[in-house]
């Protein structure tokens, strides 16, 4: 192993431990993984999303999806627990040409937070906050300074708040492909608002084929950092939505059920460890930042 992939790690590790504590002391509950599921995130009908399937696992004569996402699990904990988050590995797996940006991995964990109640605008803070917190955390944190004098780099330094925009607004400036040069563009992090995504993203009411969900986009050309929305929480929305998707029903059903007896508004959002870990390191691509290379199109040595 190389002391350059040491120092990642190591900064990897840091970031993870900062980052449960900051949502610890912000009153968020810890929930352990699931890894199987009766249903699970669609990942659609997201036109950025190339996932060539979802793995099917029987078990017991029943039928269970490896997790792309626990967002339909984190509608139902939040129910009972009004700030929660997870550190949830993800396995979604993408076409081998993903390899190409340098910032997708068919296995990977997102740290997923939910909070009851909440707005985009609550949670826009919240991230913002944890960002700054994290760049002056790093700083003082021994071990990450030694890793990243090992690198030969300093901590990047996030200076909310933020600039917003539409996805529309961005569209008329980069283009359709607007993320990878709007990226490039810009020497801090901003948000990207309004998306067509998954039935769960809430649509404004006030303004039908808008949407109440948001992107954060890293700088400096490495794209997408966090995404999440305002959910769709009663019933008849959500099996509209689904509908309109075409989403087979049977695969939701439990979900459903669930959303029958009663769901409660909320946003949340998820965000990868290991693209935050490329960010801070200034990694050429994403696999550079694990010990066991999970990237699209390379073979997996273990």
């Amino acid at each position: 192993m190389t002391k350059e992939l040491t120092a990642r790690l190591e900064i990897g590790s840091t970031i993870v431990r900062h980052a449960i504590d900051y949502f610890h002391d912000n009153g968020f509950v810890q929930l352990m993984p699931v890894m199987l599921g009766k249903s699970t995130d669609p990942l659609g009908p997201d036109p950025g999303s190339s996932i060539l399937k979802t793995p099917e696992v029987e078990y017991l004569g029943a039928k269970f999806y490896t997790m792309n996402s626990m967002i339909l699990h984190k509608q139902l904990a939040v129910r009972e627990l009004p700030k929660l988050f997870i550190l949830s590995p993800n396995i979604r797996l993408e076409r081998a040409e993903r390899r190409e940006t340098k910032r997708h991995l068919f296995e990977f964990t997102q740290l997923d937070f939910e909070m009851a109640r909440a707005k985009k605008d609550d949670v826009m803070k919240l991230v913002e906050v944890f960002m700054s917190y994290l760049s002056g955390a790093l700083k003082g944190d021994d071990t990450a300074r030694a890793a990243f004098r090992a690198l030969g780099k300093e901590p990047f330094e996030f200076k909310p708040p933020f600039k917003v925009y539409t996805t529309h607004e961005l569209e008329e400036r980069y283009g359709g492909d607007w993320e990878a040069e709007a990226s490039k563009a810009h020497d801090q992090p901003f948000w990207a608002l309004c998306h067509k995504r998954e039935f769960y993203e809430k649509e404004d009411e006030a303004h039908p084929g808008h949407y109440l969900n948001y992107d954060l986009i890293y700088p400096m050309g490495y794209g997408e950092a966090l995404s999440g929305g305002e959910r769709e929480f009663e019933y008849g929305r959500l099996a509209e939505r689904m509908g309109a998707d075409k989403l087979s029903m049977d695969v939701y059903r439990a979900y459903l059920d669930e959303a029958k007896k009663g769901l409660v508004a909320s946003a949340g959002a998820g965000f990868g460890i290991e693209r935050l870990t490329r960010f801070m390191t200034q990694a050429e691509h994403v696999g550079d930042v694990q010990m066991f290379r999970r990237v699209p199109g390379e073979q997996v040595v273990m």
